[in-house]
């Protein structure tokens, strides 16, 4: 993996910054703050499927903390609210209560994201000012804090496309590239923890190549998967269709390819994008069971249990993904269907790393 402990030549564990250096300490803040990632993309998902992230028109970092605190903020916030299309094409006249329903969960997604900055930055501060950083990891560390900012930038790039003219929703494209910034963030902590966790290992397992190369063909699949799951929800594909394993009657719906030029079918196209979610999902699945089968051959130990709970994950995530398209998807299951898609990310990267080649000896 490109952000692996061996592009750090000096890494943590191979050589402390000093006798206070702790790395199991940082791993287990890491960890934390991964588990709040995939709260906060679950929190997302509901944002989305109640259509609340127009709610809050304005970006203020800092003043934004504190909800309105008297009855002409709420007041000024509705009436700015009520300027954009999602209000005037979709919740006219639904008043102060329903704009306060919504409001609530995007203030909350917007608190969370905050809390989130605080137990990166305190913990990162303490642990320096303490020396307690493994040298070579410090740069890493920082790097994470400066793309955690990015996704709150992204964040907001991604709501202000729902101000536009016509629109009650925000852009896809944004969407997903604000989705795809979460998941990069949460898979670079979770590798970046389970590498002061697990020393690189000694000796190559037997076999131990060919099940590593099936386990990262089954995770870049999941990776697509989701992505075209972001598209999925950005068009909202999934509210059409909703029978499986056929599409209207069909294997491959009618109207694949309608739009012109091709390319866009696969971002806009409610029936193609679809029908490749279904299709990707499908075929990580199969991926991810071929490895499971191979890793039968390696020892009892991490590296196998991570590749069957990897499979398990898959295989959950997608039973769940059928259901919640049978349903039409209702905002409890839409939610978890997103918040399951993170346990995936995270299954598929503790089989990777538990699979990881030694270092190669310098000579």
């Amino acid at each position: 993996m490109p952000f692996d402990a061996h592009s750090f030549p000096a890494h943590a564990a191979a050589a402390p910054r000093g006798d206070r250096a702790n790395p199991r300490a940082i791993a287990f803040w890491l960890l934390t703050v991964a588990g709040l990632i995939w709260l906060m993309v679950a929190l997302g998902g509901a944002t989305r499927l109640t259509g609340s992230g127009l709610s809050i028109m304005e970006w203020a970092p800092l003043a934004g903390t504190l909800p309105p605190l008297s009855q002409a903020e709420w007041q000024r916030l509705y009436d700015l609210y009520r300027t954009i299309p999602q209000y005037q094409l979709q919740n006219a006249g639904f008043g102060m209560e329903g704009f306060q329903r919504i409001f609530w969960l995007e203030w909350a997604h917007r608190f969370w994201g905050r809390l989130i900055g605080l137990a990166y930055l305190v913990p990162l501060l303490w642990f320096w000012a303490r020396g307690a950083i493994p040298r070579g990891l410090g740069p890493r560390l920082a790097l994470l804090f400066v793309l955690g900012g990015l996704q709150g930038a992204i964040g907001w790039f991604m709501v202000a496309s729902g101000f536009d003219a016509d629109r009650t929703a925000v852009s896809p494209y944004r969407l997903v590239l604000h989705l795809s910034m979460a998941f990069i963030l949460f898979g670079l902590i979770l590798w970046t923890a389970l590498g002061l966790l697990r020393p690189a290992p000694v000796e190559v397992i037997p076999q131990q190549g060919k099940i590593r190369r099936q386990v990262v063909a089954a995770f870049w699949l999941a990776a697509l998967t989701m992505l075209a799951g972001g598209f999925v929800a950005g068009i909202r594909a999934g509210f059409s269709y909703n029978t499986f394993p056929l599409m209207d009657g069909q294997l491959i719906p009618a109207g694949y390819l309608d739009l012109d030029p091709l390319w866009k079918n696969l971002t806009a196209n409610i029936a193609a994008v679809q029908f490749n979610h279904r299709l990707l999902a499908t075929l990580t699945l199969l991926a991810a069971l071929g490895a499971a089968i191979a890793a039968r051959r390696l020892p009892d130990g991490f590296a196998r249990r991570a590749v069957w709970t990897m499979l398990a994950a898959i295989g959950a995530q997608y039973a769940l993904g059928i259901v919640t398209l049978l349903h039409v998807v209702p905002v409890s299951l839409g939610t978890l269907h997103q918040a399951m898609a993170v346990g995936v990310l995270a299954a598929g990267l503790c089989a990777w790393h538990g699979l990881r080649a030694p270092p190669a000896k310098t000579p």
